[in-house]
Protein backbone atom coordinates (compact mmCIF):
# COMPACT_ATOMS: atom_id res chain seq x y z
CA UNK A 1 0.00 0.00 0.00
CA UNK A 2 1.35 3.40 -1.00
CA UNK A 3 0.11 6.70 0.36
CA UNK A 4 -1.04 9.08 -2.31
CA UNK A 5 0.46 12.57 -2.77
CA UNK A 6 -1.35 15.44 -1.09
CA UNK A 7 -2.13 18.77 -2.69
CA UNK A 8 0.30 21.34 -1.38
CA UNK A 9 -2.40 24.00 -1.17
CA UNK A 10 -4.39 21.82 1.23
CA UNK A 11 -1.48 21.09 3.56
CA UNK A 12 1.13 23.82 3.01
CA UNK A 13 4.63 23.00 4.18
CA UNK A 14 5.52 24.47 7.54
CA UNK A 15 8.40 26.87 7.86
CA UNK A 16 11.74 25.10 7.78
CA UNK A 17 12.89 24.11 11.23
CA UNK A 18 15.81 22.06 12.46
CA UNK A 19 13.73 20.37 15.16
CA UNK A 20 10.06 19.47 14.88
CA UNK A 21 7.99 21.37 17.44
CA UNK A 22 5.34 18.75 18.06
CA UNK A 23 5.55 14.98 18.31
CA UNK A 24 2.73 12.69 17.26
CA UNK A 25 2.15 9.12 18.40
CA UNK A 26 -0.23 6.92 16.41
CA UNK A 27 -1.43 4.32 18.90
CA UNK A 28 -2.02 0.76 17.68
CA UNK A 29 -2.39 -2.48 19.64
CA UNK A 30 0.41 -4.14 17.65
CA UNK A 31 1.29 -7.41 15.96
CA UNK A 32 3.80 -10.23 16.24
CA UNK A 33 6.92 -9.49 14.23
CA UNK A 34 7.02 -13.00 12.74
CA UNK A 35 4.75 -16.05 12.65
CA UNK A 36 7.19 -18.14 14.69
CA UNK A 37 5.59 -19.75 17.71
CA UNK A 38 8.05 -18.12 20.12
CA UNK A 39 7.23 -14.64 18.79
CA UNK A 40 3.48 -15.24 18.78
CA UNK A 41 3.82 -16.54 22.35
CA UNK A 42 5.70 -13.39 23.38
CA UNK A 43 3.03 -11.20 21.81
CA UNK A 44 0.14 -13.08 23.41
CA UNK A 45 1.87 -13.12 26.80
CA UNK A 46 2.29 -9.35 26.77
CA UNK A 47 -1.18 -8.72 25.36
CA UNK A 48 -2.98 -11.03 27.79
CA UNK A 49 -0.98 -9.78 30.78
CA UNK A 50 -2.38 -6.26 30.39
CA UNK A 51 -5.00 -5.76 33.11
CA UNK A 52 -6.91 -3.50 30.74
CA UNK A 53 -7.46 -6.66 28.66
CA UNK A 54 -7.88 -9.26 31.42
CA UNK A 55 -8.89 -7.50 34.61
CA UNK A 56 -8.44 -10.44 36.96
CA UNK A 57 -5.89 -10.26 39.80
CA UNK A 58 -2.47 -11.43 38.64
CA UNK A 59 -2.32 -14.18 41.29
CA UNK A 60 -5.46 -15.66 39.76
CA UNK A 61 -4.91 -15.01 36.05
CA UNK A 62 -1.19 -15.61 35.52
CA UNK A 63 -1.27 -19.34 36.44
CA UNK A 64 -4.10 -19.82 33.92
CA UNK A 65 -2.28 -17.83 31.25
CA UNK A 66 1.06 -19.58 31.73
CA UNK A 67 -0.27 -23.05 32.45
CA UNK A 68 -3.26 -23.42 30.11
CA UNK A 69 -3.15 -20.77 27.39
CA UNK A 70 0.45 -20.04 26.41
CA UNK A 71 1.48 -23.70 26.00
CA UNK A 72 -1.13 -24.26 23.24
CA UNK A 73 -2.69 -21.03 21.98
CA UNK A 74 0.38 -19.62 20.15
CA UNK A 75 0.43 -22.63 17.81
CA UNK A 76 -3.15 -22.04 16.66
CA UNK A 77 -2.85 -18.27 16.45
CA UNK A 78 0.45 -18.58 14.60
CA UNK A 79 -1.28 -20.64 11.90
CA UNK A 80 -3.91 -17.93 11.53
CA UNK A 81 -1.19 -15.32 11.10
CA UNK A 82 0.53 -17.50 8.49
CA UNK A 83 -2.65 -17.44 6.39
CA UNK A 84 -2.69 -13.63 6.19
CA UNK A 85 1.06 -12.90 6.29
CA UNK A 86 2.60 -11.12 3.30
CA UNK A 87 6.05 -11.38 1.74
CA UNK A 88 6.88 -8.03 3.38
CA UNK A 89 5.62 -9.11 6.80
CA UNK A 90 2.66 -8.40 9.05
CA UNK A 91 -0.27 -6.72 7.26
CA UNK A 92 -1.00 -4.52 10.26
CA UNK A 93 2.64 -3.44 10.50
CA UNK A 94 2.74 -2.48 6.83
CA UNK A 95 -0.55 -0.59 7.00
CA UNK A 96 0.48 1.23 10.19
CA UNK A 97 3.75 2.32 8.57
CA UNK A 98 1.84 3.58 5.52
CA UNK A 99 -0.47 5.53 7.83
CA UNK A 100 2.50 7.04 9.65
CA UNK A 101 4.23 8.05 6.43
CA UNK A 102 1.06 9.47 4.89
CA UNK A 103 0.20 11.53 7.97
CA UNK A 104 3.80 12.75 8.26
CA UNK A 105 3.69 13.87 4.63
CA UNK A 106 0.52 15.84 5.27
CA UNK A 107 1.68 17.48 8.50
CA UNK A 108 5.10 18.58 7.28
CA UNK A 109 8.35 19.24 9.19
CA UNK A 110 6.74 21.04 12.14
CA UNK A 111 5.59 17.60 13.34
CA UNK A 112 7.36 14.30 13.89
CA UNK A 113 5.08 11.29 13.60
CA UNK A 114 5.91 7.98 15.30
CA UNK A 115 4.11 4.67 15.60
CA UNK A 116 3.41 3.41 19.09
CA UNK A 117 2.41 -0.25 19.45
CA UNK A 118 1.01 -1.41 22.79
CA UNK A 119 2.49 -4.92 22.55
CA UNK A 120 5.08 -4.91 19.79
CA UNK A 121 7.80 -2.92 18.03
CA UNK A 122 7.97 0.03 17.74
CA UNK A 123 6.47 0.22 21.19
CA UNK A 124 4.71 3.20 22.72
CA UNK A 125 7.62 3.52 25.12
CA UNK A 126 10.07 3.65 22.21
CA UNK A 127 7.95 6.31 20.52
CA UNK A 128 7.89 8.48 23.66
CA UNK A 129 11.64 8.12 24.19
CA UNK A 130 12.39 8.86 20.52
CA UNK A 131 10.42 12.09 20.69
CA UNK A 132 11.91 13.13 24.03
CA UNK A 133 15.43 12.38 22.77
CA UNK A 134 14.76 14.61 19.76
CA UNK A 135 14.08 17.51 22.12
CA UNK A 136 10.32 17.50 21.54
CA UNK A 137 8.36 18.67 24.56
CA UNK A 138 4.81 18.60 23.15
CA UNK A 139 3.16 15.34 22.09
CA UNK A 140 -0.22 14.68 20.50
CA UNK A 141 -1.49 11.11 20.85
CA UNK A 142 -3.94 9.77 18.25
CA UNK A 143 -5.32 6.34 19.18
CA UNK A 144 -6.16 4.58 15.92
CA UNK A 145 -9.51 3.47 17.32
CA UNK A 146 -12.59 5.69 16.88
CA UNK A 147 -14.49 4.40 19.94
CA UNK A 148 -13.17 4.49 23.50
CA UNK A 149 -12.60 1.09 25.09
CA UNK A 150 -10.64 0.02 28.15
CA UNK A 151 -8.80 -2.59 26.10
CA UNK A 152 -7.58 -0.18 23.41
CA UNK A 153 -7.62 3.56 24.07
CA UNK A 154 -7.34 3.32 27.85
CA UNK A 155 -4.37 0.94 27.51
CA UNK A 156 -2.68 3.38 25.11
CA UNK A 157 -3.28 6.26 27.55
CA UNK A 158 -1.80 4.25 30.41
CA UNK A 159 1.39 3.38 28.55
CA UNK A 160 1.99 6.86 27.12
CA UNK A 161 1.63 8.47 30.52
CA UNK A 162 3.86 5.94 32.28
CA UNK A 163 6.67 6.47 29.79
CA UNK A 164 6.20 10.24 29.69
CA UNK A 165 6.63 10.20 33.47
CA UNK A 166 9.72 8.04 33.15
CA UNK A 167 8.15 5.08 34.91
CA UNK A 168 7.94 2.59 32.04
CA UNK A 169 7.25 -1.05 32.74
CA UNK A 170 9.96 -1.40 35.33
CA UNK A 171 8.98 1.68 37.32
CA UNK A 172 5.36 1.02 38.22
CA UNK A 173 5.89 2.25 41.77
CA UNK A 174 7.88 4.93 43.53
CA UNK A 175 8.92 8.32 42.20
CA UNK A 176 9.41 8.88 38.46
CA UNK A 177 12.80 9.61 36.97
CA UNK A 178 13.82 13.25 37.34
CA UNK A 179 13.52 14.08 33.67
CA UNK A 180 11.48 16.64 31.76
CA UNK A 181 7.89 15.50 31.30
CA UNK A 182 6.45 16.48 27.91
CA UNK A 183 3.09 18.15 27.55
CA UNK A 184 0.55 15.59 26.35
CA UNK A 185 -2.63 16.01 24.32
CA UNK A 186 -4.80 12.93 23.89
CA UNK A 187 -7.21 13.17 20.98
CA UNK A 188 -10.78 12.52 22.06
CA UNK A 189 -12.56 9.52 20.50
CA UNK A 190 -13.95 10.61 17.13
CA UNK A 191 -16.67 7.98 16.77
CA UNK A 192 -19.39 10.58 16.07
CA UNK A 193 -17.38 13.33 14.37
CA UNK A 194 -19.31 14.22 11.18
CA UNK A 195 -16.05 14.42 9.21
CA UNK A 196 -15.02 10.94 10.36
CA UNK A 197 -18.46 9.50 9.57
CA UNK A 198 -18.28 10.91 6.05
CA UNK A 199 -14.78 9.49 5.53
CA UNK A 200 -16.00 6.09 6.72
CA UNK A 201 -19.16 6.23 4.62
CA UNK A 202 -17.16 7.31 1.58
CA UNK A 203 -14.86 4.32 1.94
CA UNK A 204 -17.85 1.97 2.23
CA UNK A 205 -19.55 3.50 -0.82
CA UNK A 206 -16.47 3.11 -2.99
CA UNK A 207 -16.00 -0.51 -2.00
CA UNK A 208 -19.67 -1.33 -2.49
CA UNK A 209 -19.32 -0.20 -6.10
CA UNK A 210 -17.52 -3.50 -6.71
CA UNK A 211 -20.33 -5.51 -5.08
CA UNK A 212 -23.04 -6.42 -7.61
CA UNK A 213 -25.69 -6.73 -4.93
CA UNK A 214 -25.87 -7.17 -1.18
CA UNK A 215 -28.81 -7.71 1.11
CA UNK A 216 -27.30 -7.13 4.55
CA UNK A 217 -24.47 -4.99 5.92
CA UNK A 218 -23.15 -6.73 9.03
CA UNK A 219 -21.28 -4.21 11.18
CA UNK A 220 -18.85 -6.01 13.44
CA UNK A 221 -17.01 -4.63 16.46
CA UNK A 222 -14.51 -6.30 18.73
CA UNK A 223 -16.33 -7.50 21.81
CA UNK A 224 -15.47 -6.92 25.44
CA UNK A 225 -16.82 -8.31 28.73
CA UNK A 226 -20.24 -6.98 29.71
CA UNK A 227 -18.89 -6.08 33.15
CA UNK A 228 -16.63 -3.43 31.56
CA UNK A 229 -19.76 -1.62 30.37
CA UNK A 230 -21.43 -2.07 33.74
CA UNK A 231 -18.37 -0.43 35.32
CA UNK A 232 -18.70 2.67 33.10
CA UNK A 233 -16.91 1.96 29.81
CA UNK A 234 -18.81 4.02 27.14
CA UNK A 235 -17.76 1.65 24.33
CA UNK A 236 -21.22 0.17 23.66
CA UNK A 237 -23.00 3.55 23.55
CA UNK A 238 -20.37 4.97 21.20
CA UNK A 239 -20.69 1.94 18.92
CA UNK A 240 -24.45 2.37 18.64
CA UNK A 241 -24.01 6.05 17.79
CA UNK A 242 -21.42 5.26 15.11
CA UNK A 243 -23.70 2.65 13.55
CA UNK A 244 -26.70 4.97 13.53
CA UNK A 245 -24.72 7.79 11.91
CA UNK A 246 -23.11 5.45 9.38
CA UNK A 247 -26.45 3.94 8.39
CA UNK A 248 -27.88 7.42 7.94
CA UNK A 249 -24.89 8.58 5.89
CA UNK A 250 -25.22 5.54 3.62
CA UNK A 251 -28.97 6.00 3.29
CA UNK A 252 -29.67 2.47 4.50
CA UNK A 253 -32.90 1.49 6.24
CA UNK A 254 -32.39 -0.20 9.60
CA UNK A 255 -33.52 -3.50 8.09
CA UNK A 256 -30.49 -3.43 5.77
CA UNK A 257 -27.81 -3.51 8.49
CA UNK A 258 -27.14 -5.14 11.85
CA UNK A 259 -24.53 -5.27 14.63
CA UNK A 260 -22.43 -8.17 15.85
CA UNK A 261 -19.56 -8.50 18.34
CA UNK A 262 -16.58 -10.67 17.44
CA UNK A 263 -13.53 -12.14 19.18
CA UNK A 264 -15.15 -13.36 22.38
CA UNK A 265 -12.59 -14.87 24.76
CA UNK A 266 -13.24 -16.95 27.87
CA UNK A 267 -16.49 -18.00 29.53
CA UNK A 268 -17.73 -14.70 30.94
CA UNK A 269 -20.61 -12.83 29.29
CA UNK A 270 -19.49 -10.43 26.56
CA UNK A 271 -21.39 -7.81 24.60
CA UNK A 272 -24.17 -9.26 22.49
CA UNK A 273 -25.22 -10.20 19.86
CA UNK A 274 -22.27 -12.54 19.26
CA UNK A 275 -21.13 -12.39 15.65
CA UNK A 276 -19.95 -15.95 15.00
CA UNK A 277 -23.27 -17.76 15.57
CA UNK A 278 -25.05 -14.97 13.70
CA UNK A 279 -22.92 -15.49 10.57
CA UNK A 280 -23.97 -19.13 10.57
CA UNK A 281 -27.65 -18.13 10.84
CA UNK A 282 -27.72 -15.51 8.10
CA UNK A 283 -28.57 -17.83 5.21
CA UNK A 284 -31.47 -19.47 7.05
CA UNK A 285 -32.83 -15.96 7.72
CA UNK A 286 -32.86 -15.25 3.99
CA UNK A 287 -29.61 -13.31 3.71
CA UNK A 288 -27.93 -14.40 0.47
CA UNK A 289 -25.19 -11.78 0.02
CA UNK A 290 -23.84 -10.28 3.26
CA UNK A 291 -21.16 -7.60 3.39
CA UNK A 292 -19.08 -7.43 6.59
CA UNK A 293 -17.43 -4.26 7.87
CA UNK A 294 -15.47 -3.67 11.09
CA UNK A 295 -15.28 0.10 11.69
CA UNK A 296 -13.81 -0.26 15.18
CA UNK A 297 -10.45 -0.83 13.48
CA UNK A 298 -8.73 1.71 11.23
CA UNK A 299 -6.20 -0.87 9.98
CA UNK A 300 -6.79 -4.41 8.77
CA UNK A 301 -5.42 -7.00 11.18
CA UNK A 302 -5.88 -10.61 12.27
CA UNK A 303 -9.43 -9.89 13.42
CA UNK A 304 -10.50 -8.54 10.04
CA UNK A 305 -8.32 -10.48 7.60
CA UNK A 306 -8.74 -13.89 9.23
CA UNK A 307 -11.56 -13.91 11.74
CA UNK A 308 -13.96 -12.03 9.45
CA UNK A 309 -12.71 -12.70 5.92
CA UNK A 310 -11.70 -16.37 6.28
CA UNK A 311 -13.42 -17.83 9.32
CA UNK A 312 -16.50 -15.70 8.76
CA UNK A 313 -16.95 -17.04 5.23
CA UNK A 314 -16.57 -20.58 6.53
CA UNK A 315 -19.34 -19.98 9.07
CA UNK A 316 -21.62 -18.49 6.42
CA UNK A 317 -21.01 -21.52 4.20
CA UNK A 318 -21.58 -23.87 7.14
CA UNK A 319 -25.00 -22.33 7.52
CA UNK A 320 -25.81 -23.05 3.87
CA UNK A 321 -24.71 -19.77 2.28
CA UNK A 322 -22.71 -19.38 -0.92
CA UNK A 323 -19.22 -18.27 0.04
CA UNK A 324 -18.82 -16.46 -3.29
CA UNK A 325 -21.50 -14.01 -2.14
CA UNK A 326 -19.82 -13.30 1.21
CA UNK A 327 -17.70 -10.13 1.14
CA UNK A 328 -15.73 -8.04 3.59
CA UNK A 329 -14.94 -4.34 3.39
CA UNK A 330 -11.40 -3.15 4.02
CA UNK A 331 -10.63 -0.90 6.96
CA UNK A 332 -9.68 2.72 6.28
CA UNK A 333 -5.99 1.72 6.17
CA UNK A 334 -4.11 4.34 4.08
CA UNK A 335 -7.18 5.70 2.28
CA UNK A 336 -6.18 9.27 1.35
CA UNK A 337 -9.42 10.72 2.75
CA UNK A 338 -8.75 9.02 6.11
CA UNK A 339 -5.17 10.27 6.23
CA UNK A 340 -6.36 13.78 5.33
CA UNK A 341 -8.85 13.64 8.21
CA UNK A 342 -6.30 12.26 10.68
CA UNK A 343 -3.86 15.04 9.79
CA UNK A 344 -6.56 17.70 10.28
CA UNK A 345 -7.52 16.14 13.61
CA UNK A 346 -3.91 16.27 14.80
CA UNK A 347 -3.49 19.88 13.67
CA UNK A 348 -6.67 20.94 15.49
CA UNK A 349 -5.45 19.32 18.69
CA UNK A 350 -2.00 20.87 18.35
CA UNK A 351 -3.39 24.42 18.41
CA UNK A 352 -2.28 26.21 21.59
CA UNK A 353 -0.40 23.10 22.75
Amino acid sequence: MVSSPVAQEQYPAAAATTTPEIGVILGHVGTPQTTKRSEVRRYLKEFLSDQRIIDLPSWRWQPILRGAILPTRPLHVGKFFEEIWTEEGSPLQLIAEAQRDGIQERLGPRFRVELGMSYSHPSIGEAVETLKSAGITKIVVLPMFPQYANSTIASIYDTVMLHALGRGKGRAGGLPEKKYIPTLRFIHPYYNDPEYIEVLAGSVRRQLEDVPEFDRLVISFHGEPRRFIDEGDPYEDQIHETISLLGEALGLPESKYELGYQSRFGRTEWLKPYLQPRLEELHSDGVQAPVIISPGFTADCLETLHELAIQGRELFEKGGGDGANYRTIRCLNDDPAWLDYAARLIEKNAVNL
